[in-house]
């Protein structure tokens, strides 16, 4: 076994077609995420067949050809569009004398140069422990089983033993940092449910978009490149609707077709922002000719997140790029807007997409008068916190007569808690008898 280079940037991609695949991942996006990383691609080798190898993936004439490849152009890397079972990668690095990464392992190296907050980091770091704990090899014969003998009994165990008994500590110490992490942000969760504020949570496929469209919504800056999974950590901000309406909104991590599992199951507290948002605003990329495509794939992601019972609205971005479309919005049978057609980078449309967002939460919320004693500034005060105050205008005796927007169960459990607080018909009128 040949030890692996610490470094290797001239790539050769290998994409090989599997007829009992029904779903396959395209070659032009996985040269995409290997620019991502950092890599060169050089050279580009396809075929097909019925099924994988089990020993090598693919078969010994292309494997030759591999060879012959990585032998005339210097190549240092070779990238297989396949998730690799170990032992294939194992066999297929020992055949071509070549470093050997596959699609889950080039995603994994992605994401950990994306990383930065603390929470993000760990969950990296534990998709990819879980995914290189099926990967270890022997590379080196000093690492056998100790032999007996004056000053050579050792634990008994192997370097590979010890390498994967301290893999599984050390996953076991991050899952108990990111349950740590995981209560902070439910309290913080809990807080932002007690105040009734919807959150709207931005999802897409990457590259789509999303946050450059949330720096224009929230005037935040928030890194945006035209490159796959430039946002990794999630992201909130506050912000009010030209109407007042107050919400949370969210950009999230990009989708992409084949999604590793060890990476969704590392990331599944992250995406419970995705979970149980109030409403989706799906990002699209008006310029890609597979858009309907990458539509279905972050559906099937929201299905495996079990997000795809939120509302949503499809925002398709980056209609500058279209030439001669205009923003504008769709509205289903029911008359609710559906999708919003914009582009992030000029602002064009960003008003329609208010006017969605405004409609969308103006039918789960209410609007009431109320009234408010002169005398009870607090309540005042309360209702300025958990709920959109429209109006608000004084009677004669100094009362606040407020026009509040909010959850029709917030305003009962308020009539319930708050014995001074009375519903009014017009800011004008007079309590209504009870």
């Amino acid at each position: 076994m040949f030890e692996r280079p610490r470094t290797g940037e001239r790539a050769l991609l290998v994409h090989i077609t599997i007829h009992q695949f029904t779903e396959q991942a395209s070659l032009e996006e996985f040269t995409e995420l290997a620019s991502s990383a950092g890599a060169i691609p050089i050279l580009q080798i396809t075929g097909t067949r019925p099924m994988p190898d089990p020993a090598l993936f693919v078969g010994k004439g292309k494997l030759q050809e591999i060879l012959d490849a990585i032998k005339a152009n210097d190549i240092e890397i070779v990238l297989f569009n396949h998730s690799l079972s170990p032992i294939q990668e194992r066999n297929l690095e020992k055949a071509l004398q070549c470093r050997v990464l596959d699609r889950t392992g080039l995603i994994l190296d992605i994401f950990a140069q994306r990383a930065r907050s603390f929470e993000g980091k760990l969950q990296v770091e534990l998709a990819q422990l879980q995914h290189l704990s099926t990967r270890l090899i022997r590379g080196w014969t000093h690492l056998e089983r100790q032999k007996g003998g004056i000053g050579l009994r050792g634990p008994g165990e192997t370097q590979l033993e010890l390498d994967r008994r301290l893999i599984a500590g050390r996953i076991k110490n991050i899952h108990k940092r990111l349950e740590k992490v995981n209560q902070q942000r439910e309290i913080s969760r809990r807080a932002r449910q007690r105040a009734e504020i919807p959150v709207i949570s931005l999802v897409g496929y990457t590259n789509a978009g999303k946050s450059t469209l949330f720096n224009r919504l929230t005037n935040a800056n928030v890194y945006a490149a035209n490159q796959l999974f430039a946002t990794l950590d999630a992201t909130l901000r506050r912000i009010d609707l030209p109407d007042k309406t107050p919400l949370i909104l969210a950009d999230t991590v990009g989708f992409i077709q084949q999604l590793p599992h060890d990476l969704v199951a590392a990331f599944r507290a992250t995406l419970d922002e995705t979970r149980l948002a109030t409403l989706l605003l799906h990002v699209v990329d008006a310029s890609d000719p597979e858009r309907q495509d990458r539509i279905s794939q972050v559906n099937q992601v929201l299905t495996d997140i079990e997000a795809r019972h939120v509302s949503q609205i499809l925002v398709y971005n980056k209609v500058d790029k279209l030439g001669d479309e205009q923003p504008h919005v769709e509205r289903d049978e029911s008359g609710r807007i559906c999708k919003v057609w914009l582009s992030a980078v000029t602002g064009a449309g960003i008003d329609l997409l208010f006017m969605a967002l405004s409609e969308q939460l103006h039918e789960i919320n209410i609007q009431q008068w109320v009234c408010v004693p002169a005398n009870n500034g607090q309540l005042r005060s309360r209702l300025y916190q958990i709920s959109t105050v429209l109006e608000e205008e004084h009677a004669e005796n100094g009362d606040s007569l407020l026009k509040i927007q909010l959850l029709p169960k917030t305003l009962t459990q308020l009539l319930e808690s708050e014995k001074d607080l009375q519903v009014v018909d017009e800011p004008t009128g007079l309590p209504k008898a009870s």
